[in-house]
């Protein structure tokens, strides 16, 4: 377990919660592994099979502590709220905010300033891990032009001046994408970004892995009582995760191009792991699923070190902590949201 930002995460799949006095207890095989004062939590963040007793879960409705429960794998089931209604004032906040188009352009540029910078470090990375096999001095020069776009998205004053800048930075990163590919590159080698559907195997591999990052920023949004559906960047689209979609896109190349570029390089994923539809469409095989939501697992348990927290953390608590610090943004406890930047 572990307590960040008011909020206590229960990570250990067999741990049980219980309410002892005005303490809450975590046990496993009924035995006690930690207890923490309920007063000074805001939230628990509970990924155990056991959950919760029923006394546990009427004290924080009671006093608006949030309790929300997920699967040890990360996906969002359910949150007892009670008749507290801080829920409520902060989803308020979010409508406000989406609705107006300043503060909606003030929370995007913090999602698109992050990935733009951990765009550009992706390719950094690069030069500096393999100097010999990527062409460096082009990275450098894509990289260049990536640090150049912020100072752009920083003065931009709408929505849409936004996602110009935004688009000219996609591509100036994915031009450099391919040469990050050191392995295989009979089958996997990239050109664009290709979706609904994926024509080659690496644009497979990159929607399969947006999937899992976008399902990870949902529950995670929902778990600190935001509606995932109403977005800044991504405005609200019926069926649409628009603000988990918001949330993902500083942690895109950071949580996912590089995880793909990991699978391949590591040859954890195959060109048996992948097959061509008469569509033309390339879609992972049952075994190529397995491999990669197994692989996705293991790197959701290392960790990093939270470069606003300064904390180590797992990279699959990262879309939990981003999601923590932008409802502190809303609620006004912060002056402005701090991105995640990878270095």
């Amino acid at each position: 377990m572990r307590k960040m930002l008011n909020t206590l995460f229960v990570l250990t799949e067999d741990s049980y919660l219980t309410l002892e006095g005005e303490n809450v207890v975590i046990s496993q095989d009924k035995r006690q592994t930690a207890r923490f004062p309920l007063h000074t939590l805001e939230s628990i963040l509970c990924f155990s099979y056991p959950g919760a007793s029923p006394a546990l879960m009427g004290a924080c409705a009671e006093r608006g502590v949030g309790l929300s429960f997920f699967s040890p794998r990360g996906k969002f089931l359910a949150r007892v709220a009670g008749e507290s209604r801080g829920n409520v004032l902060l989803r308020q906040q979010q409508y406000r905010a989406s609705d107006d188009p300043f503060a909606s352009c003030r929370h995007a540029k913090g999602f698109l300033l992050g990935k733009v910078y951990n765009s550009r470090w992706v390719l950094e990375r690069a030069t500096r891990d393999h100097p010999q096999r990527v062409p460096v001095e082009r990275l450098k020069t894509l990289s260049g032009q990536l640090a150049a776009a912020l100072p752009h998205i920083e003065e931009a004053m709408t929505l849409e001046e936004l996602r110009g800048l935004e688009g000219a930075a996609a591509q100036q990163y994915f031009d450099g994408f391919d040469s990050l590919l050191l392995q295989q590159r009979d089958t996997f080698h990239f050109t664009q970004r290709s979706r609904r559907p994926p024509l080659d195997p690496i644009n497979a591999l990159l929607s399969f892995a947006y999937t899992l990052l976008a399902r990870d920023c949902a529950a995670a949004l929902e778990g600190v009582g935001l509606d995932p559906y109403v977005g800044f960047l991504h405005r609200p689209r019926p069926g649409r995760t628009s603000l988990a979609l918001d949330l993902m896109e500083e942690l895109r190349p950071v949580c996912a191009d590089r995880f793909v570029i990991t699978c391949v390089n590591q040859k954890s994923i195959t060109a048996k792991h992948c097959q061509v539809q008469e569509s033309g469409a390339v879609l992972l095989t049952d075994e190529g699923r397995r491999a990669f939501l197994a692989a996705w697992q293991q790197r959701r348990q290392q960790t990093i070190q939270h470069p606003f927290l300064g904390e180590k953390i797992p990279w699959g608590l990262v879309p939990y902590v981003q999601a923590l610090l932008l409802a502190r943004t809303l609620r006004g406890d912060t002056e402005r949201y701090p991105p995640f930047f990878w270095k």
